[in-house]
């Protein structure tokens, strides 16, 4: 880990020049649990889909950390207070908030660490990297648990309106070249203020937070739950499964010692030290590596899966609004069994079913408040002349089936 005062400048595309704060914020960018993060893909497997979509969870960290920045310096602008301890605090919750995702980020979330999810993990590394640093990080991991008395700080870092949110919004739709996500980040931040210690939007900043809503909606649907990314994200589950199970049956899987551990792992273990210094190793490269090697097993179900992963050769999806006629799914999988000459209980491997769902806008777990000239704060759903907006507040459930190609 570096021990320099040196500061460090990255160029980004999506916003040029980002600047390290000060050097303890330079010091946990060096760190190998930060670093790691580079090796960890933003957006899963959508690049199969979107052929420019290799940016990491390193990019989105320090993007966020750059539009906390800006934030902090629009609202100390207009007279809410916020001390260098409060920012620092800020900076850092932002930076380390996803420093927990596993390999492909939530592509693999709950199957290598089923009782864990990232935000739990991202904790962890937080609580450990604050006893490393002797207590620096103690109002960072107040503001990451929405501890802080201060509401707004909680909501800068986690809310319907984030910073986080922000920045994976924007840069997502810049390395994907979906367009219909570009926000106006720039204008959103502009528009923040603060009323009665929450996080509110000032009235002029309402058709920025609809195009905001709008532009999560066609996100999820257009790139996040896109069916080729979804079906790829199924079989790389399937594949950690499969390898569980031979593992399980005595037959020799390879892979590197870090993904071996997880893959042979006691799941009602405790998350200790030892644990957490495994995990950090663990990234992109090492899942891929096993796959490679796993396309030559002599396991049929785990070569074909490799191979099909691999190759883009992926099983065919099919999205609907209402769920999979179970005779239909019956003759899929009878075709399936012939096809392939599979066994009964080794079918779900290559024909099942699931659901998605896309909510853009969740008011019941926070509002999106708009604060009007006369310092009225309405819920955006309800300030809005949008007749849509309070339709993304609901929930809109989908029913995907996954099967071979071919079948009849």
């Amino acid at each position: 880990m570096a021990k320099t005062n040196k500061l460090k400048i990255f160029n980004d595309p999506i916003y040029g020049f980002i600047g390290t704060p000060n050097e303890f914020i330079f010091n946990l960018i060096a760190h190998p649990y930060f670093q790691r993060l580079r090796r960890i893909s933003q957006m899963g497997l959508s690049y199969l889909v979107y052929p420019g979509a290799h940016h990491t969870r390193f990019h989105h960290a320090l993007g966020c950390m750059h539009l906390m920045q800006k934030a902090i310096d629009i609202l100390r602008y207009k007279g809410v207070a916020i001390t260098s301890d409060e920012a620092n605090g800020l900076l850092c919750a932002i930076l380390l908030h996803d420093i927990g995702h596993g390999p492909f980020s939530h592509a693999l979330e709950h199957t290598l660490v089923p009782h864990y999810d990232h935000e739990q993990l991202s904790l962890l590394f937080m609580e450990h990297l604050d006893q490393e640093f002797g207590g620096k990080l103690d109002l960072a991991l107040a503001i990451f648990k929405k501890q802080h008395p201060k509401p707004f700080l909680n909501q800068l870092v986690s809310g319907q309106l984030d910073m986080d949110r922000m920045d994976y919004l924007k840069r997502d739709s810049f390395y994907t070249g979906v367009t219909e996500g570009n926000i106006s980040s720039d204008r959103l931040i502009t528009m923040l203020n603060v009323h009665n210690g929450e996080l509110v939007v000032e009235e002029k900043g309402l058709y920025s937070v609809e195009k905001f809503l709008m532009a999560r909606r066609f996100m999820y649907w257009q790139v996040y739950l896109h069916k080729t990314s979804l079906v790829a994200e199924q079989l790389l589950i399937k594949l950690v499964k499969r390898a569980r199970d031979l593992m399980k049956q005595g037959k020799e899987v390879q892979a590197s010692p870090t993904f071996l551990y997880f893959l042979n792992e006691d799941h009602g273990a405790p998350f200790d030290k030892e644990r957490l210094e495994r995990f950090s190793l663990l990234d992109d490269v090492d899942v891929l590596a096993a796959i490679k090697l796993w396309q030559n097993h002599p396991d049929f179900i785990l070569s074909t899966l490799s191979k099909m992963l691999l190759n883009r050769n992926l099983l065919k999806i099919k999205i609907k609004n209402k769920p999979f006629d179970p005779v239909k799914l019956a003759s899929k999988k009878e075709w399936t069994k012939k096809k392939y000459n599979v066994a009964d209980d080794d079918l779900d491997y290559f024909v099942f079913t699931g659901q998605i769902s896309n909510q853009a806008y969740n008011a019941e777990q926070q509002n999106i408040n708009i604060l009007s000239k006369t310092k009225e704060v309405a819920d955006v759903a309800e300030a809005s002349d949008h007749l849509n907006l309070m339709a993304l507040s609901h929930a809109v459930i989908k029913y995907y089936a996954c099967y071979p190609k071919k079948s009849v």
